[in-house]
């Protein structure tokens, strides 16, 4: 491994700092005390921001950032519960129930009966209550379901993981069947694997398309990125290592193994299948048919164990929730939402939240056709801009959805990304309240400055790569 050697007084005060930061959000510093976290996220910007001017060398670099990874090591997710939810789905694809067809509420656990839909208030969006197949589980499971029961932030909801993080999460908890610490271990080596492989492709990509290999520092050492996915768990880190491999393979003209790989991405996160209208006019129908043929093939595969009427369902249902009622960090919808209660005395997110999403859809295609000269260095920041379209008509955008736009922005000179995953941190503040309210002033404030700084940027003149000029 590469010393850190060569660097100046000023890098070594700028990395101690970063990991004082990491170090102290890591174990010191609740989620509720939404300043403190603040305050220290501060400090890891300004250190981030700071090596970035000051020009860190590039290995010295690429150590740093798996140092300040490693801090987080033996960490629990300090900013996240997610994590219990991923451990419940673990435990029961382990012991061989379907985590797609029963909600945890339906379970009968040691000091809690199983609930009917009119307890939880959601009749209207779930199946009638049946008995999941216990008989499965053993003692020591039902004590394990019973302890991360009462942690769960979503015991109402059908799970919304696809497949692939399914496997994860029932490797990790194979290997650590009793300890939440050993999974969330796991789950945190699987990442930094997926984070140390997005190393690689990102210097590979960069060389190829003719631009500065400094550039995936601005990822690499991004706090947003460091705190989110490696410190909170997100998957995030697995979907942007398998979107760059497939833009790499396509690259290298891989495109049926390229198309396996962005398979396993939309079977990580559905959101990678944004990607699929922007490659109709870089390939030719016959490959661009053959690229979906195995992205498609892919997912029937990953799927096949998990494949049945009521997954088609439920995650049918939770989509429908996600669309239809759930509401955190947004901005377009913000504005609207007013309107429609002005309009009809109540809020109308049942019918905002699918018309944004379909306004996305449409706004994606028209991306598509009228993007100008379509190639291979430019599809990244295609695919930035269609991302950012879809999380500005958004009704939720969690902080770590930021992350895939950070990777993106590494290949374009636009830095919105970057100054958004700085201001993402704002949305923390909702959690100071045990009812998670957020402050519309912060959420206005983060907005602002973000649409303030894309303007800026779409006002500058794009450069172009030298890949790019080649394939032109």
């Amino acid at each position: 491994m590469p010393r850190l050697t060569g660097l100046r007084p000023i890098h070594w005060l700028l990395l101690l700092l970063s990991a004082g930061a990491y170090a102290a959000v890591a174990y010191t510093v609740p989620r509720q005390n939404f300043w403190l976290l603040l305050s220290w996220m501060m400090v890891a910007f300004g250190a981030y921001a700071g090596l970035w001017y000051t020009r860190l060398p590039l290995k010295a670099g690429l150590v740093a950032a798996l140092l300040l990874r490693l801090i987080w090591l033996p960490a629990l997710p300090p900013l996240s519960d997610d994590y219990h939810r991923f451990r419940w789905d673990g435990l029961l694809v382990v012991a061989g129930i379907n985590p797609y067809q029963f909600r945890p509420d339906e379970f009968t656990l040691p000091g809690r009966p199983a609930q009917t839909p009119a307890k939880t208030g959601l009749a209207d969006t779930v199946s009638p209550a049946r008995h999941p197949p216990q008989h499965l589980l053993s003692g020591t499971v039902l004590q394990q379901l019973a302890a991360e029961y009462p942690l769960l932030n979503s015991p109402h909801y059908y799970s919304v993981y696809p497949p692939v993080c399914q496997a994860i999460f029932a490797g990790a908890v194979r290997v650590f069947p009793t300890s939440a610490m050993g999974f969330a271990f796991l789950l945190r080596l699987v990442l930094l694997a997926a984070e140390l492989v997005t190393v690689g492709l990102l210097w590979r990509l960069l060389v190829a398309f003719g631009l500065d290999k400094h550039r995936a520092l601005l990822y690499i050492l991004n706090p947003l990125v460091i705190v989110e996915l490696t410190g909170n768990l997100h998957f995030e880190a697995l979907v942007i290592c398998l979107l760059l491999l497939t833009l790499w393979l396509l690259w290298r003209k891989r495109v049926a193994l390229a198309g396996g790989v962005l398979g396993l991405a939309v079977a990580t996160k559905f959101l990678p299948v944004l990607v699929v209208p922007l490659l109709l006019r870089r390939l030719c129908w016959r490959r661009w048919l053959l690229f979906s043929a195995t992205t498609g093939a892919t997912l029937l595969l990953v799927f096949g164990p998990f494949l049945s009427w009521e997954l088609l369902l439920n995650i049918g249902k939770s989509l429908n929730l996600y669309f239809r009622s759930f509401e955190f960090n947004a901005s377009v919808y913000y504005l609207l939402r007013p309107l429609g209660q002005w309009v009809t005395g109540y809020n109308e997110i049942a019918r905002i939240g699918p018309a944004l999403a379909l306004t996305t859809a449409v706004g994606g295609l028209l991306l598509a056709a009228r993007e100008a000269h379509p190639t291979w260095p430019t599809l990244p920041r295609t695919l930035l801009l269609l991302l950012t379209l879809y999380y500005l008509l958004a009704t939720t955008v969690h902080p770590w959805y930021i992350t895939p736009l950070v990777a993106l922005s590494v290949f374009s000179s636009y830095r919105y990304a970057l100054v958004w995953s700085g201001m993402a941190v704002l949305s923390y503040a909702a959690y100071q309240t045990l009812a998670y309210t957020e402050n519309l002033w912060l959420v206005a404030l983060e907005y602002v400055v973000v649409l303030s700084v894309f303007g800026w940027d779409l006002r500058r003149p794009v450069p172009t790569s030298a890949a790019d000029q080649r394939q032109r």
